[in-house]
């Protein structure tokens, strides 16, 4: 058996110990692996007709390679946002570029990235990535390439799982940091404004805002109004003993009536770089009150690092389940937590719906306050 294996979109930790672990569990079995770097634009630049000068975006994996990776995060493999199925004219390999095409023509590969796989003998991919990645991961298992997906995001938002690589690491990372960021707002007396990842679901701004006892947190579900939370902070300014106060903010949540902040050309999956609304929040803040604001955005700090435990042994199931699923034949399947249990769903079932903070349960949408009215029954990790 001849495995592939490819990490896409950000980078989060954890993402090494699913690799090692996919390594490590192949070779038991006498099994080969094989590592596309950077992501999907690993076998969209390899040429099969120049498989010499196409080395720089594969790497072969053995368990000598990946011994001392799981201590570190990010990804060997490298990765890349790139989608093969809507790709710019412009920005092919040189080897699929035709006469006649406008720059900005979009080009479907999906079948030279078919061919890829059958050029190398690549037997099952594994593709670790968030839903954009595992989306096309489960096209071109409709299209014959068998494939496993393993799901990760520090947004925790790929729907049909209940945990997310990344997610454990980014919340225990952002409470030290804003714990560590109390020293000098108190010292100031200042507001503090703490923008984290979440695009279009808060639950990573809403559990590090519950478990580091912000005074606020603003989330990606429910709009805000400017001048109710500068009502609310400064009051919990003047309650503070230290005569400060603290609001989370995810970087997807925007004023109500307003836009998302957004900046830059989108992405291969149509994203544009979000950022901002912290420091609107803080200006916004500073004018109507006269007091000093600290805005702090968290962004690459939250995925530096290496994992946690939870990002550790998370990783490592998933990896150890994907393989056990290759050996018994079954492919086409994301692995998955589903009721706090360990499973596996269909593997385009991250196309099938969001997963999004339940407000009704978690969150208190005029007070914007983390709000926990029933546990009970409820996974682990929200929903």
């Amino acid at each position: 058996m001849h495995l592939g294996i490819l990490t896409g979109g950000g980078d989060v930790p954890g993402l090494n110990p699913a690799i090692k672990t996919v390594v490590n569990e192949a070779d038991r079995r006498g099994w080969r692996v094989t590592g596309f770097r950077r992501g999907w634009a690993g076998p969209l630049n390899y040429n099969p007709a120049d498989p010499e000068g196409s080395q720089t975006f594969i790497m072969p994996l053995s368990v000598t390679d990946v011994h001392a990776i799981d201590r570190s995060g990010g990804t060997i493999l490298h990765t890349s946002r790139t989608q093969p199925s809507k790709m710019r004219a412009k920005d092919l390999p040189e080897f699929l570029r035709t006469a006649g095409r406008a720059p900005d023509d979009i080009v479907d590969c999906t079948d030279h990235v078919l061919s890829v796989f059958e050029a190398l003998d690549i037997d099952v991919l594994i593709a670790i990535g968030g839903d954009d990645t595992l989306s096309y991961a489960a096209r071109i298992h409709g299209a014959g390439m068998p494939t496993i997906c393993i799901p990760k995001t520090m947004d925790n938002d790929v729907f049909g799982t209940e945990y997310c690589i990344g997610y454990s690491t980014c919340v225990t990372r952002s409470v030290e940091l804003i714990d560590r960021l109390r020293t000098p707002v108190g010292s100031h007396e200042r507001f503090l404004v703490v923008e984290l990842f979440g695009r279009n679901c808060g639950q990573t701004a809403l559990m590090a805002g519950y478990l580091a006892g912000a005074d606020r947190t603003l989330i990606a579900e429910v709009p805000f109004d400017l001048d109710r939370v500068t009502g609310f902070l400064t009051e919990d300014r003047r309650a503070n003993p230290s005569n400060y106060a603290v609001v989370v903010v995810s970087e997807g949540a925007q004023v109500s009536g307003g836009d998302i902040l957004e900046s830059g050309d989108p992405d291969a999956y149509g994203h544009r770089k979000l950022g901002g609304i912290g420091q609107a929040v803080g200006e916004h803040l500073k004018q109507a009150t006269g007091v000093g604001v600290m805005v702090q955005s968290l962004a690459y700090l939250l995925r530096a690092g290496a994992p946690d435990a939870v990002d550790q042994l998370v990783p490592r199931n998933y990896a150890t389940m994907a393989v056990r699923c290759i050996e018994e034949g079954r492919t086409g399947l994301m692995m998955a937590v589903q009721d706090g249990h360990y499973t596996t769903a269909p593997a385009d079932i991250s196309t099938q719906g969001d997963r999004r903070v339940d407000v009704a349960n978690m969150y208190d949408p005029e007070g914007y306050l983390p709000r926990i009215a029933a546990l009970e029954g409820m996974p682990m990790f929200g929903r």
